[in-house]
């Protein structure tokens, strides 16, 4: 099958690595020094599902229409990203693995031909240089486009990404990118120290900020009539209890997301960005919450804080001492 991957980041580079071991013809969209690597000398995928080197087609923008295609860039660049392909895009499933809210409304559209499918990559990957890029931690990517049953692109794609990871279809998809958005709220804290997020989690003053943003953000979405989705060990009832519990006792699921995540350093997608000198997806993680909290006339104070500490370190090229994130916090838990 002919596909296109645009945004070979991280997550993007991976499935294009995969789809390529899995013998499909596959071509990627890249800038700058990892265009120029993967042109050179191939894709090279390391870590949880094994080492891979694939020779890709490589071009800024897609040279030729694919039978289908993965959006994988960034929330905040994905709607130019679509626009500048649409024409490509076009009638054939179009599968968006996004983080946030927002991502596959907003493609369905901009794409209003196309079937565009909903993905979650509960796994975790790291950019280690231009055109090299290594899975920390296995896990599933979710798909779905909506509440309802999943649809036949749902299910086709399912079977072409369950061929080379691990891929489920939901019938809780909007209920899935809420749980998603939960376990994105370990993202923010090593953006904005600089610190793996095992050991954000592992310092018992940042857990307890971490525990609280996440507490925030889970009476938002209850708030919201939200239905959480089961996800890396993450329910709806694991995360209402979080919303009631005092945060001495809610830490315990963050301590359990450090758990599963193992041993080898993950620094999160946040902070993969601030290291590359790039803006960050923060607006569509802890943002997310602070915007949904507005909608329904609430407020989330902490979660608008770590949104703004991560734009400090973006605009500064300066972590932030953990103490003085302590100090900073510590009025709103």
């Amino acid at each position: 099958m002919r596909i296109g991957v645009i945004g070979a980041g991280a997550i993007g580079g991976t499935i294009a690595a995969l789809l390529d071991r899995a013998g499909h013809t596959v071509e990627v969209t890249a800038r700058g020094d990892h265009l120029a690597a993967i042109r050179s000398t191939g894709l090279q995928l390391s870590g949880g599902w094994g080492t891979h080197t694939a020779h890709v087609g490589a071009a800024e923008k897609l040279t030729a229409a694919p039978e289908l295609a993965f959006v994988c860039t960034k929330a905040q660049d994905a709607a130019a990203a679509i626009r500048e392909h649409a024409e490509l895009l076009a009638g054939i499933p179009v599968v968006i693995v996004q983080n946030g809210l927002t991502g596959l409304s907003e493609a369905s559209a901009l794409l209003p031909d196309s079937d565009c499918v909903g993905a979650l990559a509960l796994w975790a990957a790291s950019y280690l240089a231009p055109g090299r890029v290594s899975v920390t931690t296995p896990s599933t990517t979710y798909l779905g486009s909506g509440d309802d049953a999943p649809s036949p692109a749902t299910l086709k794609v399912a079977r072409v990404l369950g061929a080379v990871m691990p891929s489920e279809a939901t019938d809780n998809f909007t209920g899935c990118q809420w749980t998603k958005l939960m376990v994105n709220q370990i993202n923010a804290m090593p953006a904005i120290t600089g610190l793996s997020v095992q050991e954000t989690l592992g310092d018992r003053h940042l857990r307890r900020i971490v525990t609280a943003s996440l507490r925030e953000a889970v009476r938002i979405a209850i708030a919201s009539g939200v239905r959480f989705g089961s996800l890396q060990g993450l329910t709806d009832g694991i995360l209402r209890f979080v919303a009631r519990a005092p945060l001495s006792v809610a830490q315990v699921v963050p301590l359990l997301m450090k758990r599963r995540m193992g041993r080898t350093p993950n620094p999160g997608s946040t902070l993969q960005s601030i290291r590359r000198g790039q803006p960050t997806e923060i607006d569509y993680l802890n943002g997310a919450v602070v915007d949904q909290a507005a909608r329904i006339g609430r407020h989330a104070p902490i979660n608008a804080a770590l949104v703004g500490l991560v734009h400090r370190v973006e605009h500064t090229g300066t972590f932030v001492d953990p103490a003085e994130v302590t100090t900073t916090l510590a009025p709103l838990l």
